[in-house]
């Protein structure tokens, strides 16, 4: 786990946009599933990623007594840069519990293998020249909000089941490359070829 001191967040606007997301955002949508709902209610939020790509691993609190902290937030951000330009972004939040609500819901506290976070607007245009049919022109990766991930110890399948019973964003499962996309965009589904 992360074992440097951590700041709470307790800014103004921090503390109305983790407000909108608990009372306007997941909560909401997952108010018909009492499980995710008790999970978020938990006094502390960790998550545990590994880059397939640069190899780092890392168990980091990200949440803590009712707020966001800053320093589990840059290490995420850290860990779930663009590890071909260097460059990141500020991930998501809503991304972030969507990954822990599955995570508690599958009872699985592996580290999430980490095949795409944070893609800058370069590294999207070279993939989709590659690749033009698997990946979007205005991707989700490009802002912070969109992971490429699988779980050891769970199904992908299975995996996927849970991403779309949390109805927090859109859901790409690949099968055949082995992972499962989520972002914080609409609500929608897809199976992807690549």
């Amino acid at each position: 786990m992360h074992n440097s001191k951590q700041k709470l967040i307790v800014s103004r606007r921090d503390f109305l946009r983790s407000a909108i997301v608990t009372t306007g955002g997941i909560v909401a949508s997952l108010s018909a599933a009492p499980v995710f709902s008790a999970v978020l209610k938990k006094k502390e939020r960790v998550l545990s990623f590994y880059n397939i790509h640069t190899e780092e691993k890392s168990k980091i609190q990200y949440w803590a007594n009712g707020h966001y902290l800053r320093d589990g937030i840059a290490e995420i951000n850290q860990l779930l840069r663009d590890h071909r330009s260097g460059g990141h972004a500020n991930m998501d939040t809503r991304l972030l519990d969507t990954l822990y609500l599955m995570q508690n819901r599958l009872e699985n506290h592996h580290s999430f293998e980490v095949i795409s976070g944070y893609r800058s607007p370069e590294t999207n245009r070279y993939l989709r020249s590659m690749d033009k049919s698997g990946v979007a022109k205005r991707s989700y990766h490009t802002k912070g909000r969109a992971i490429d991930i699988r779980l050891p110890g769970t199904q992908l399948s299975d995996l996927r089941k849970v991403a779309l019973s949390t109805r927090s964003g859109g859901v790409g499962y690949y099968p055949s490359s082995n992972f499962l996309h989520l972002d914080t965009g609409r609500y929608r589904s897809w199976t992807g070829r690549s």
